[in-house]
Formats: structure tokens, C-alpha cells, sequence
């Protein structure tokens, strides 16, 4: 993986290509980590509100 990223990065022509080619790789890393907060928050909420649902059936 890491390998193609080289690759490309020395492929590009000019510094604005290699910045290009970094910024898509911040947004890129930005986005994943986004993803993986909000999935977290909401497996949070979820398993509150089933926990809830769950001990209002028992009582």
C-alpha cells in the first residue's frame, strides 16, 4: 500500500501535484477517522436504548 502511494507520489509532475496528491491523502485519513467516531457514538446509542427497552420488559 504504501509502496503505489511512493509511486504515485514521485509520478507526479511539479509540486502542485504532490501537494494535490497529499491533501486527498488528508482528507482521505480526516474521513476515515470521521466515520469511525460517529460509528462508534452511535453503537453507544444503540446499545443504550436496547439496554433500556431490556430492563423496562423484565420490571
Amino acid at each position: 500500500m504504501f509502496k503505489t502511494i511512493i509511486k504515485n507520489l514521485k509520478s507526479q509532475k511539479g509540486m502542485s501535484g504532490v501537494l494535490v496528491a497529499v491533501l486527498l491523502v488528508v482528507v482521505g485519513v480526516g474521513l476515515v477517522a470521521g466515520v469511525k467516531t460517529y460509528m462508534t457514538n452511535a453503537q453507544k446509542t444503540v446499545e443504550t436504548a436496547g439496554n433500556t427497552a431490556i430492563d423496562n420488559a423484565v420490571k
